[in-house]
């Protein structure tokens, strides 16, 4: 980001004004802070795609009746080593953790537990949820949809037909925990929503137009906007394109049949007239170390082969070989250090929507 087009604010202040902006929209004060804590907290990793970004377009979808504070997850199907869960269109920081929590003691009641959650608000940073299985010492896979939300064209097209679908794995070697941790889709639409704010310009190829011209220009993908603007992917004509090609948009569809068809919750489309807003889906699937009767084995051998792979040779001396989940470690420390950088038109907007319900920045 250009230093003259960022507002650094520290990260205690930030989520205390994100809490209250959701308090005063609606939420009681335990949801607020949850909700608070996982916006800042994918600031703090990096992850600004999936940070306060979102706080003006959450605030704008409850007032329009597409995530509702106060919801909890509904069980569907319980088979105690899986379940099927509603989220009842609550907001994704809390019925997904709701789902993580059950995932997480059923797993350590049984070595495994497979749970599919349907009608989730938007449920955020995936990585985080695997952090949160990695502390108590489990391995996750999560497989995530967005129905109702095609944003990505396949490979070879040009046409919306997937979500950004992001798929995350987090593994619990010891004092080295490794999550990995992105969208199928070459970036995620929260960083297409950060560079139409005037944060970090998108890679040049990002974006394809329907005339299969590739673009970073977020224009493609929301149309016409000025800087107060809420940005609607559905503005625009264009498409984010698939990470690596014909791999990418494999992946997508495997998350998509997962995540979207498997829990009942519906893929990014076929779009519905009758839809209204969004909702994630996620599979997840946690798995116990010491019920495999191989966590010694699994600590061993995995971080032994960890080690040894950080140790290749790199290209630039100056920048070692990096496991997945390192960046976001050191994002982490330097940002609660130093602030959270904002573009100064995400910045902006974050004040007009809290002087909206009169809380003060």
């Amino acid at each position: 980001m250009d230093d003259a087009r960022v507002q650094l604010v520290a990260a205690g202040a930030l989520e205390s004004m994100v809490r209250d902006i959701f308090v005063a929209a609606g939420c009681d004060d335990e949801e607020g802070g949850r909700i608070a804590r996982e916006l800042v907290g994918a600031n703090l990793t990096g992850h600004d795609s999936h940070g306060v970004v979102r706080v003006p377009i959450y605030v704008d979808w409850m007032r329009s009746g597409y995530v509702h504070p106060g919801r909890d997850v509904q069980v569907v199907t319980d088979g105690g080593a899986f379940v099927v869960l509603d989220g009842q269109l609550g907001f994704g920081q809390t019925v997904a953790s709701q789902a993580v929590e059950l995932g997480i003691e059923r797993a350590r009641d049984h070595g495994t537990c497979i749970v599919a959650l349907r009608g989730a608000g938007h449920i955020g940073r995936v990585g985080a949820y695997a952090e949160t299985a990695i502390a108590a010492g489990l391995i996750s896979i999560h497989f995530v949809n967005v129905a109702g939300s095609p944003l990505v064209a396949p490979f070879g097209a040009v046409e919306r037909r997937f979500s950004t679908a992001p798929f995350t794995i987090g593994l619990p070697l010891p004092q080295r925990p490794v999550v990995l941790d992105f969208a199928t889709s070459l970036v995620a639409e929260g960083k297409v929503q950060v560079a139409s704010y005037g944060g970090k310009p998108l890679p040049p190829d990002a974006l394809i137009g329907p005339d299969g011209q590739r673009s970073g220009d977020p224009h493609v993908l929301y149309g016409e906007y000025t800087s107060t603007d809420l940005r609607s992917p559905g503005g625009g004509p264009g498409a984010i394109r698939a990470f690596g090609e014909h791999k990418g948009s494999g992946l997508a569809l495997m998350c998509e049949l997962l995540a979207g068809a498997l829990t009942g919750g519906g893929c990014a489309g076929p779009l519905d007239g009758d839809r209204r807003g969004i909702a994630n889906g996620m599979l997840s699937v946690y798995l116990s170390p010491a019920h495999f009767g191989t966590q010694a084995e699994f600590e061993r051998i995995g971080r032994e082969y960890l080690d040894w792979v950080l140790g290749a040779r790199p290209v630039d001396p100056s920048l070692p070989v990096l496991a997945p989940g390192d960046p976001e470690a050191r994002t982490r420390a330097a940002r609660l250090a130093e602030g959270v950088p904002l573009p100064v038109d995400t910045w902006a907007a974050l004040r007009r929507t809290a002087a909206g319900l009169g809380v003060p920045a």
